[in-house]
């Protein structure tokens, strides 16, 4: 039996894919001979995160040796910037603007508030150098590079053991020679540090903007590099013959190599896999408009699914509006609030209860865990309420402790605040529900979009505990919760293509003429991305390639993104393109002018290399099966208004295609719970989807 087995695991060919949180690390594997998909979780091993990788292959019994493919995406480059916790790093930038990093916009969001702080710089202006050189705007040299300078400043550099260095130079979006030989200097005399120059990053003008990038590249460089190292060493030793990609902030797959290099590329890798893995749904039941919601231990993230496809952002602030460190990057527009499952419920001075951003993580976890956390969370709460069950948490692995929670909710809220234990653990989800809320609002009515007209796919171990009561707030009527959404981030990896995005700044009047200039910078950029792909490990079974323009009215300071069909370039088409524009600035702020002239302020190129996707087959129901035979027991769970009552629990692998449950309700699966309110009703679509029609 041992041996039949054996030869079994030996001739499975899989594709691995892992997302690690700051709670858990999951795993999807897909089994492209048995075509079946494998999954595993575990906590994160922030002091050894392959320690935790392993544990997931291991729980969910593959092998490395067993892969032709592995993607990964990694909360390391997005933590090491929030925590500060990044390389000793000096900052070279072109003689006169040693202080553009620091003084950036200059704008106050809050014009009222006497406390308000800008933001703070990653590089201190100490490790920030001058280098003697001048570009103008249109990439002409008007003062020659001083090589002999850039060579002393390296020498200071090393006295001082600099790790990492940035690279920034005026208008090397336009000419790049200065930087280059600049970072050609800096290698030679400084071989160990990690060396970025803004070029690699951006070709986009915005000074400030590209000097954060390549800041936060050069900061967050060492610490990632040396933990893909790592885990290629674990991979190799682990006899892994095939080949490890990283996922980008698009959703898309690039080589680990360039992952090393361009590491703030991946800041928010998990949650774009997560909506890909949504867009995917999306193709699935054919929807064209969604929201993408995922909450899983430390924080919950929101992304929009529009005309089938995530909406993109090429700029995201990290840290928040107020005090945000720009980074200048194709990425899904994705917005993040600082509540998850983990997320610690503390009385401010004012006696009023807030919850998050400050979470148990996974060590010590919250109280019910059991390993010394001893303050309340969102999962003690749950677990209080009565919906999740300290037997079958993470299928019966891992158990709760009912008594700490209740202990840690009574000392840290209830007792301070006169309320029972019950009524204080509601409203830790009540306050929890609204700040993720929040996310939702964040890319949907901040963008002009109105959330009730979107269905939400809800995924993340804790997503589905919430999802009716978010959709309440926000008056969607429908959520949508995919097969395994404890492992959705995962999963959706292995729906994600190679990708490669370009972007050229060029300031164009829109008139017939300028079509010929950015005719050109396109079919470059459409060239560099064929060859990228080209030169990759895995051969494509497409190529599918995108095209955009940043346009602004003329007289205006900010663009907006514009698709660009190609049938536009090919008529030469200057109406439609401004037909185009318009309709994007009427949505993104409730205006337009058609009789103003617009500007084409940057071209943007994405050239993806479509890969084979796992099959997404209906299901076969068995008609001899009942709805009823899936409940596997009835238990009081807690509702607003109701209090507790009597709930059956679904066990969610007995569903059928077909079946249908009215709320209340529970359905329970291995690393997720789903919680039907009264008045909500389920349907199990064809493909096992719980779609879920939210009541009055």
């Amino acid at each position: 039996m041992n041996d039949n087995t054996s030869v079994v695991q030996k001739q499975r060919r899989l594709r691995l894919a892992v997302d690690i949180g700051g709670t858990f690390t999951d795993l999807a594997a897909f089994d492209e001979t048995g075509k079946q998909l494998l999954f595993g979780k575990s906590l994160s091993t922030h002091d050894n995160l392959v320690t935790g990788i392993q544990e997931t292959l291991d729980i969910a019994g593959v092998q490395f040796s067993e892969a032709d493919l592995f993607l990964h995406g990694s909360t390391i480059a997005i933590n090491t910037l929030l925590e500060r916790s990044g390389a000793h790093t000096a900052l070279l930038v072109t003689e006169g603007f040693r202080d553009i990093y620091e003084i950036g916009r200059i704008n106050r969001p809050d014009a009222y508030n006497l406390f308000f702080s800008k933001h703070e710089p990653l590089i201190k202006r100490s490790l920030r150098f001058e280098v003697n050189e001048r570009l103008l705007a249109d990439g002409s040299v008007h003062k020659e590079l001083d090589e002999n300078a850039v060579r002393d400043v390296a020498a200071g550099l090393r006295e001082q053991g600099v790790e990492a260095v940035a690279i920034i130079l005026l208008h090397s979006y336009s000419n790049d020679a200065h930087e280059k030989r600049v970072k050609e200097i800096i290698r030679e005399e400084l071989p160990m540090a990690f060396v970025s120059a803004s070029h690699e990053l951006s070709k986009e003008y915005r000074e400030f903007e590209r000097a954060s990038t390549v800041a936060a590249n050069a900061y967050v460089g060492p610490k990632v590099a040396n933990y893909l190292q790592l885990l290629e060493s674990h991979l190799e030793q682990n006899g892994f013959p095939g080949n490890f990609y990283a996922v980008q902030s698009t959703g898309g797959l690039f080589p680990v190599e360039d992952a090393k290099q361009h590491c703030v590329r991946m800041l928010e890798s998990g949650p774009a896999a997560g909506v890909i893995g949504a867009q995917a749904v999306c193709a699935q039941l054919g929807l064209t408009q969604a929201i993408a919601f995922d909450m899983g231990g430390t924080t919950a993230k929101a992304g929009v699914i529009s005309n089938g496809a995530p909406l993109t952002t090429s700029n995201a602030l990290i840290g928040g509006y107020a005090k945000a460190l720009p980074i200048q990057i194709p990425m899904i527009d994705i917005f993040e609030v600082g509540t998850g499952g983990g997320s610690i419920a503390v009385l401010n001075e004012g006696g009023a209860l807030r919850v998050g951003p400050r979470s148990a993580g996974s060590m010590p976890g919250p109280a019910c865990y059991g390993r010394g956390g001893d303050k309340p969370t969102v999962t003690d709460a749950n677990l209080l309420l009565g919906r999740l069950d300290p037997d079958s948490f993470l299928g019966g692995s891992m158990k709760l402790d009912v008594g700490a929670a209740a202990d840690a909710v009574d000392r840290h809220l209830a007792e301070p605040l006169h309320l029972d234990t019950t009524t204080a653990a509601n409203g830790v989800l009540r306050i929890a529900v609204t700040a993720m809320s929040y996310a939702v609002k964040g890319v949907t009515t901040e963008r002009g979009l109105d959330a009730g007209a979107f269905t939400m796919i809800v995924y993340g171990g804790a997503g589905p505990l919430h999802s009716s009561a978010i959709a309440r707030e926000l008056g969607i009527r429908r959520v949508i919760i995919p097969f395994s959404p404890g492992h959705f981030s995962a999963y959706g990896m292995l729906f994600s293509d190679l990708r490669y995005d370009y972007v050229r700044s060029c300031f164009e009047a829109l008139t017939p003429g300028a079509f010929d200039g950015i005719e050109t910078l396109y079919s470059e950029m459409e060239q560099t991305g064929r060859n990228a792909i080209s030169n990759s490990a895995i051969l494509p079974q497409s190529i599918q390639i995108k095209r955009y323009a940043d346009m602004r009215y003329v007289g205006q300071e900010h663009a907006v993104t514009v698709e660009l069909a190609q049938q536009h370039f090919d008529r030469r088409d200057v109406d439609a393109v401004k037909q185009a524009f318009d309709q994007v600035h009427l949505q993104r702020y409730g205006t337009c002018a058609p009789k103003e002239a617009a500007q084409i302020v940057s071209v943007r190129v994405s050239v993806a290399g479509r890969m084979p996707k796992p099959p997404q087959e209906k299901q076969t129901p068995d008609a001899s099966r009942n709805v009823r035979q899936a409940v596997a027991r009835t238990k009081k769970v807690f509702f607003d208004q109701k209090g507790f009552i009597d709930t059956p629990v679904y066990d969610r692998l007995l569903l059928q295609s077909g079946h249908q449950i009215s709320g209340p309700a529970l359905v329970e699966e291995h690393a997720s719970t789903t919680v039907i309110y009264p008045g909500d009703s389920l349907l199990v679509d064809a493909f096992g989807n719980l779609d879920i029609t939210i009541g009055e």
